[in-house]
């Protein structure tokens, strides 16, 4: 108990899954993200690539000499996200989270410390093909490729699962039975921290992040829309992982089907509380959670 509750004090950031049929594995490749450049905002040093916008997605690039810089996206639901760049030769992608419709795109690069300089607003008017595919690319916090051995794990532990349903149970067996919590680095993790799913793999331990990050390209590289998910847990910034089926619609946080019940099963409470009915208990409870943001 101690240590699930320690893990709650500590966990930044979610993931909400969810499932869908018709949709089309990554070894297919139509679920990599591209930047053809056929529509930009922006201009060097910082750009985004809006071109597959269609696709709930978008590309942005800083090859600046800053520390850094930020995109910020507001999108249709009000709701602001910042994504900070490094310099980088390589796109980045970013989720169109807030679905269709008009998005604030702001561009700023670092000047020192916290201070920033503008480098453009501009807006996206933008129609997604599909409510779901922002969440199966890849992108900033889930980030992944078809190279990954995250892929290949996943495509082992699904192989000859009978549906999606028993691919997400797999799958999230799997992480919580593989990665157990990293207290040393939860106690000394920096702001701005992004995981590298393949070295969670490696090490076998994390934080909620990790887990959260870990899951998702799991389940996405196997054709099931993920989305992660922020917010809070009580009064706990925390992390969790959802369901939708199409039968049921949207079912809240990582689920496992026992008879006629759906129980949410938070998958960084699940590894850590030792199948503690407390804790158990507290998953259950959808009031406990609160979203802020999706990822």
């Amino acid at each position: 108990m101690r240590n699930a509750m320690k893990t709650i004090l500590i966990c930044v950031l979610a993931g909400l899954l969810s499932l869908a049929g018709g949709v089309t594995a990554l070894a297919d490749g139509d679920y990599l993200p591209q930047a053809p450049g056929s529509v930009v905002l922006g201009e060097e040093p910082l750009v985004v690539d809006v071109s597959n916008a269609g696709q709930g997605y978008v590309m942005a690039r800083y090859s600046g000499a800053a520390a850094k810089a930020v995109v910020q996206l507001t999108g249709p639901d009000a709701v602001t996200y910042k994504y900070f760049l490094p310099p980088s030769e390589d796109f980045i992608p970013l989720p169109l989270t807030a679905g269709s419709g008009t998005y604030a795109v702001d561009g700023y690069e670092n000047v020192e410390g916290s201070t920033y300089a503008t480098l453009f607003k501009q807006s996206l008017d933008a129609a997604l093909e599909n409510e779901l595919l922002p969440y199966l690319y890849p992108n900033q916090y889930v980030l992944f490729s078809g190279d990954s051995q995250a892929v290949q794990t996943a495509a082992q532990t699904v192989s000859g699962a009978a549906d999606d349903l028993d691919a997400v149970e797999r799958i999230y067996h799997f992480v919580i039975e593989n990665v157990t919590y990293d207290d040393e680095k939860a106690a000394t993790v920096r702001a701005g921290y992004l995981p590298t799913v393949d070295d969670t793999l490696a090490t076998g331990t994390g934080i909620c992040f990790d887990y959260a990050a870990l899951t998702a390209a799991m389940l996405r590289s196997q054709h099931i829309p993920t989305r992660l998910e922020i917010g809070y847990s009580g009064s706990i910034y925390h992390s969790w992982i959802s369901v939708y089926i199409p039968e049921a619609g949207w079912i809240d946080k990582l689920i496992e089907f026992s008879g006629n019940d759906w129980t949410r099963m938070d998958p960084t409470f699940a590894s850590n509380a030792d199948s503690s009915s407390a804790i158990l208990e507290y998953i259950g409870d959808g009031s406990n959670y609160v979203v802020q943001y999706l990822h």
